[in-house]
């Protein structure tokens, strides 16, 4: 009986290490390993910025039901030595994933991409609102690049502002990205489109790429209708020819500081760097970015003898070849005289 006693002690002794080890393993599992939620599908978006330190994150994690524990996920980092090397930014997480699976999202800097759809004709004042209501980066840092000189010169841009070279497209950012970079990436994909026999064939035209996309912005601003483009290309190319001022609205508007969206006669006959009613030929520079359509318009024109267009009120142009034609187009779809059977195109 006695050696039956020892052995039931020694395995008393022996199990409960035993058992401890079990229930730290178990609970090591449950806090360092185990998603809190297999289950689960939702997404919880968690912004590190409402944190002022890595303990609040961590606590966030698990007030947010995306791990079970923040202080494991703390414990958990701090082991790794990753508890400093969490990148800011919004993420897209949830429940069913690892705490270790968390971590290494937020070290990545895995974050939720931020959407801006830059449109044909859009200003870089527009560019800059656009990535601003995004949250991509602010309006004043954005400002500030466009027309930094050592930025310009470093992408080969000989201007006073990337006006014109920010292609439009569909971009995503990180949020808070800095300007220089969401500037260089626009950039690039201008640099991507635009195709090298272009430059032969403005050489052909006697124009720099600058004077081509001067033009591709004015035809964007005056048309939205793609196939309408080349014609009004012609007119200004045809006007160019003859050394007739170009007298486009959109070119005064541009020249306008604070614009209210109501040209007057007074603005057609104030004289500034981008007024074509005033300066011959083509303004400084672009008025917009244009998209790829009113950049071949401006090299590859339609071959036409009009001289005038005026809008119909449905969104097109009547165009003309002489003034008088061009005043009765005028009268009937601007002042409203006489007949649109009568007039029309």
């Amino acid at each position: 009986m006695r050696l039956v006693s020892k052995l039931i002690t020694l395995l008393l002794y022996l199990c409960v290490p035993l058992a401890v080890a079990f229930g730290v393993y178990s609970a090591m599992n449950y806090y360092f390993k185990e998603p809190r939620d297999p289950a689960s599908v939702a997404s919880v978006v968690f912004d590190t910025e409402r944190a002022k330190n890595f303990k609040e994150i961590c606590d966030l994690l698990e007030r947010d039901g995306v791990v079970r524990s923040g202080f494991a996920f703390k414990i958990l980092a701090r082991m790794q030595k990753k508890d400093t090397q969490i990148k800011a930014g919004e993420y897209d997480l949830r429940a069913s994933m690892t705490p270790q699976e968390v971590l290494d999202k937020m070290i990545r800097g895995d974050t939720i991409p931020r959407k801006a759809t830059i449109r044909e004709g859009m200003t870089l004042v527009d560019i800059a609102k656009a990535f601003e209501d995004s949250g991509i980066v602010d309006r004043v840092s954005f400002n500030r690049a466009l027309s930094d000189r050592a930025l310009l010169k470093e992408e080969g841009i000989e201007a006073t502002s990337f006006e014109g070279y920010l292609f439009p497209e569909t971009y995503n950012f990180k949020r808070n990205t800095q300007a220089r970079f969401v500037i260089k990436v626009m950039h690039d994909e201008f640099k991507r489109r635009w195709l090298p026999e272009w430059n032969a064939r403005a050489g052909e035209l006697g124009m720099s790429r600058h004077q081509i996309l001067t033009l591709a912005s004015i035809i964007e601003k005056e048309s939205g209708n793609f196939d309408e483009q080349p014609i009004i290309s012609s007119v200004f190319h045809n006007r160019l020819k003859i050394n007739m001022r170009l007298q486009a609205d959109p070119t005064v508007i541009y020249g306008i500081k604070d614009f209210n969206g109501n040209i007057t006669k007074k603005d057609l006959q104030t004289e500034t760097p981008y007024n074509t009613y005033v300066i011959n030929g083509l303004p400084p520079g672009p008025i917009a970015n244009p998209g790829i359509t009113a950049i071949k318009a401006a090299l590859y024109p339609a071959e036409t003898k009009y001289l005038y267009f005026v809008g119909n009120g449905e969104g097109r142009h009547i165009f003309s070849e002489d003034l008088q034609r061009h005043i009765e187009a005028v009268n009937v779809f601007q002042r409203g005289l006489g007949s649109r059977n009568e007039k029309g195109s």
